[in-house]
């Protein structure tokens, strides 16, 4: 029988585009827009190379699938009427994948980004109920660190004890410094408890920075009590190898040479750099430099495993000159740190709905600090020498002062040194499923091998702490129509120091209005519940009062005296907030209420009130001198307020404003003040002064009342400014020179109530593109020279300014 030729034409068509699809590259997806309705009629190109090799247009639900005879690592470019231009991350793909590629689609006037640490998956900021806040890469490349950035930001304080390189902590929504969980690529990269230092966090090589305000040890577990930051190394994405090289100098003899080679070939992403940054900064004996170096390696497997690397390698010194305007001189001292934050990840996308995460991180963190010889007036009194500053006058931002010289080094065999070693092995596995494109659940296991060391070579001194904790994660998260965001969750800890402990978290977002072209299209009501939970610090597990009576031999008296190990740091928060777009999406204003209640927070009590309040023998407690304790318990609520204009194609503002009342409720100084045992100083009779710790009814330390924050930015085809400028109120401190004047008493302690002075930031910088490769750039810091812009007792830098180049050299 003979067959028809149109037929066997067509037969043999068949057979060939089947052996076709056979052999071809598969992209499938969904584009939706910011609430993550599907957008029908998206126009999308697969690039290979510079090359278009498929074209095709979304369906009616946004699903979209284009296919390449040819593999390689490809670029999808999606555009929609009223909708930017997006293109995607490159990715991976060889003969026979089949890889899922979901689009999100931005209105044109402003960028939605991408967050991860609200809910542990990647979520547009539109569809998150959280307080959470982004810093670009364009924003840190003129900058050295991460700080300045992180002033401008409501709710957030940065504190920074001296210049360059000086210890510089966060203070989030009233929080404790070592409340914020820190994530370099994943890994936690604080301080066993909790600490971070941003004086040693250099700019080099980050990519966007997220920073997640309110209690979030569901997400990333212990540690996040205030807030929870997530910083990510960059990627290379560019077909080409790109090089880059950012050199400047300025005054104080600080330079910065840093460079990077970058980009992708195939199955592997790479990025490899080294930044050198170096100070005198303005201080005697305060000379700072910064080493850092960074890789991000990636290699894909197939389109739906792929490996990734990344480490961070910080070495860094700094001259510690001590509270310069307390002793009138610089003290002969020096902090030097080592650390490393490290890790390997498998990331794995067994089907379209089911993907999976393995990770394992290393944390190693090395801390020296070196007292050459003593400085100062030496005053010998009952066989002990003691060495005291200059006399100075130390004036309040309350008006307060006082006159003296204080205590600054002690009769030790001098050099002195003290180690703390911090390290962490971390292990961590999430495995999560999309039951459908308006419900996804997330679980996830991770586990922490802790080991710290604490040694002083002055008081011989020696301790050493092991912690195996484990977390256990599950969350669900999904949306009703697109209007109603939701997100539950929860943790449970098995903390080796405090035990079992569990936390929730809830989360909804609601669109009465969705965004869209119009005045006032795009409102949205979210609330937040959510606790955290934390353990407590190394030093503090070393000098907590239990620890302390068991090392000195007075083991009896913690059955005596009812005292217990230390006990996990607690918050509970509450937070709700409205978010309206305006000018069709040109603008946006945010308005957030919070209220969090921190307990079990921990606390310096002193021999004094261990004697007259736990009623603790003297000679007990003069042998430990003083100790650390969970006594300590406040609450913290405010308001929030943040917008953003795009005022013309060229100018860009935002600025915003937090009102903090944070106010204590326990202390144990606050015993001592009800029992008439207070602190005072005799030169202001009557005012009770907590000289480690704040009193009951005042507000925490270093914690403004206010502050604010304005960045204003301008951009035309070669030239680029910005000025930005960070307001803070006063705030609460103390001296901390009780018994330190140099006849041992407390002359030198002055009140606490607005303590610490205000300031206003201004910063500016000008950049100009004289050559496609290569660009010009100034950077002008604290333009108005305030050096009252940290702890009292600490002089910042005053005006600085730099000039340099950049240069982005690309291999066609």
């Amino acid at each position: 029988m003979s067959i028809p030729a149109g037929r066997l034409r067509a037969a043999i068509l068949a057979i060939l585009l089947s052996a076709s699809a056979a052999h071809a590259v598969v992209v499938r997806g969904r584009v939706t827009n910011q609430l993550g309705a599907g957008v029908s009629g998206a126009r999308l190109q697969l690039l290979l190379g510079n090359s278009v090799v498929a074209t095709g247009v979304s369906g009616p639900e946004g699903e979209y699938e284009l296919r390449s005879s040819e593999g390689g690592r490809f670029l999808l470019l999606t555009s929609s009427q009223g909708f930017a231009t997006t293109p995607s991350r490159s990715f991976y793909g060889g003969r026979l994948d089949l890889v899922q590629q979901d689009v999100t689609l931005r209105l044109d006037e402003r960028k939605d980004e991408i967050t991860v640490t609200a809910t542990g998956l990647p979520t547009t900021l539109s569809q998150t109920s959280s307080s959470v806040s982004l810093i670009q890469p364009d924003a840190l490349w003129p900058r050295y660190g991460v700080s300045e950035e992180l002033r401008l930001m409501p709710g957030v304080q940065i504190v920074q004890s001296g210049q360059m390189g000086g210890q510089t902590s966060q203070f989030v929504r009233g929080g404790q410094s070592d409340g914020n969980r820190v994530t370099i690529d994943g890994i936690p990269a604080e301080d066993m408890g909790g600490r971070f230092d941003y004086g040693n966090l250099a700019s080099f090589a980050l990519d966007t920075i997220e920073v997640h305000r309110g209690p979030d040890s569901v997400t990333v577990g212990s540690g996040a009590t205030a807030s929870a930051v997530r910083l990510v190394t960059q990627q290379g994405t560019t077909i080409h190898p790109v090089l880059r090289y950012t050199g400047d100098a300025g005054n104080f003899h600080t330079w910065r040479n840093e460079g990077d080679l970058s980009g992708s070939a195939r199955k592997l992403d790479y990025l490899l750099g080294f930044s050198r940054v170096d100070s005198s900064n303005a201080l005697p004996g305060n000379r700072y430099h910064n080493a850092t170096s960074a890789a991000n390696l990636g290699f894909a497997l197939n389109a739906k495993t792929s490996l990734r690397f990344t480490l961070r390698n910080t070495d860094a010194a700094v001259g510690v000159p001590n509270a310069h305007d307390f002793y009138g001189i610089s003290d002969n001292a020096k902090q030097a740190d080592q650390i490393l934050i490290s890790g390997a990840a498998l990331d794995f996308q067994a089907t379209s709905a089911w993907h999976n995460l393995v990770r394992y991180g290393v944390t190693r963190k090395r801390e020296q600090l070196f007292q050459f010889s003593p400085v100062g007036t030496p005053i010998t009194s009952f066989g002990f020498t003691t060495y005291y500053g200059r006399p100075v006058t130390i004036t309040g931002a309350n008006g307060f002062s006082v006159s003296g010289q204080a205590a600054m080094d002690f009769g030790l065999a001098y050099p002195t040194r003290s180690d703390q070693v911090s390290n962490r092995d971390q292990l961590y596995y999430q495995t999560d499923y999309r039951f459908s494109q308006h419900l996804a659940v997330l679980g996830a296991f991770r586990y922490e091998d802790e080991r710290g060391i604490y040694k002083n070579s002055a008081y011989g001194t020696f301790n050493k702490g092991d912690r195996g904790n484990y977390g256990y994660t599950l969350q669900m998260q999904g949306d009703f129509a697109s209007r109603v965001f939701y997100s539950l969750g929860g943790e449970i800890e098995k903390n080796a120091l405090f035990g079992l402990e569990g936390v929730p978290k809830l989360g909804i977002a609601w669109y009465p209005i969705a965004p869209g072209n119009g005045f006032a299209h795009g409102t949205k009501l979210r609330f937040n519940f959510s606790k955290g939970v934390q353990e407590p610090t190394l030093t503090e597990q070393f000098s907590s009062l239990y620890s302390l009576l068991l090392s000195s031999g007075n083991a009896a008296a913690i059955n005596t005296y009812h005292v217990t190990p230390m006990n996990a740091l607690r918050s509970r928060s509450y937070e709700g907030g409205l978010e309206q777009r305006l000018l069709s999406q040109r603008g946006i204003v945010k308005l957030g209420y919070f209220h969090t209640q921190f307990d079990r927070q921990i606390e310096y009590v002193d021999a004094g009130t261990l004697i007259n309040i736990f009623g603790i023998p003297s000679g007990i407690a003069y042998s430990i001198f003083g100790a650390d304790l969970n006594s300590l318990a406040y609450r913290a609520q405010g308001l929030e307020a943040e917008s953003e204009w795009r005022l013309t194609k060229h100018w860009f503002a935002r600025g915003g404003y937090t009102y903090l009342d944070a106010n204590v409720q326990r202390s144990l100084s606050g015993d001592a003040v009800s029992g008439g045992l207070a602190t005072t100083n005799p030169n202001f009779p009557g005012i009770a002064i907590g000289s480690t710790s704040p009193l009951v009814g005042q507000r925490p330390f270093r914690r403004p009342t206010h502050s604010g924050f304005f960045a204003v930015q301008w951009t035309a085809s070669k030239w680029s400014a910005a000025l930005k400028g960070a307001l803070v109120g006063r705030s609460d401190d103390s001296t901390f020179l009780s018994f330190s004047d140099i006849n041992s008493g407390n002359t030198l302690l002055l009140p606490n109530k607005n303590l610490d002075y205000a300031y206003q930031r201004l910063d500016a910088n000008l950049a100009y593109q004289w050559k496609p490769s290569m660009s010009i750039f100034t950077q002008l810091d604290n333009l108005t020279s305030q050096q009252r812009t940290g702890p009292i007792g600490y002089p910042g830098l005053p005006f600085t300014f730099r000039a340099g180049i950049k240069l982005r050299l690309v291999r066609e």
